[in-house]
């Protein structure tokens, strides 16, 4: 875990705690990265409510009520899937905010539409709408995934600033 990565979770544990609220994460291409950057700080188990890995489509649906139809039409990576996965986090949780990630990690995956690095991400606080984005990650499959966690970190941390 990079000391970035570090800084950021104890940020984000500090943060969650001064509102007293729990966090959920959905997680795709990290495969439970997410989780393991948050559970490595001391005391987790305070603001950290649980993780989805939703790795296949078919967890997407099973764990997260992503519709079968979403993930046909827009697939597994796409800003309506992940605002479908963190909303999922949220009614399957005990969570106040939660987290969700898709991409493609690489190096295989990638088509010219999705290529290698397309990462979707989504953060919800429970009773706001959803904040979305699209992100273009560079390097290698750990780079990828490294900087999803990182970006999903931040956008946390912002969420609990707000």
């Amino acid at each position: 875990m990079s000391s970035q990565i570090c800084i950021l979770a104890q940020q984000v544990a500090d943060a969650l705690l001064a509102r007293n609220w729990l966090l959920a994460a959905a997680e795709s291409c990290t495969g439970g990265g997410i989780a393991v950057a948050l559970t490595d700080v001391s005391g987790s188990s305070q603001w950290f409510e649980r993780g989805f890995v939703s790795y296949s489509n078919q967890a997407k649906q099973d764990m997260l009520e992503v519709c079968g139809e979403t993930l046909v039409k827009y697939g597994a990576v796409s800003e309506i899937t992940v605002t479908e996965m963190v909303a999922g986090a949220l009614s399957h949780s005990n969570a106040q905010v939660a987290v969700a990630v898709s991409g493609i990690a690489g190096p295989t995956g990638g088509m010219p539409d999705k290529p290698v690095g397309m990462v979707c991400l989504a953060w919800q606080v429970e009773g706001a709408m959803p904040v979305v984005c699209t992100e273009y990650f560079s390097g290698d499959r750990a780079a990828v995934r490294a900087k999803t966690v990182e970006h999903a970190l931040r956008g946390v941390l912002a969420l609990c600033k707000d």
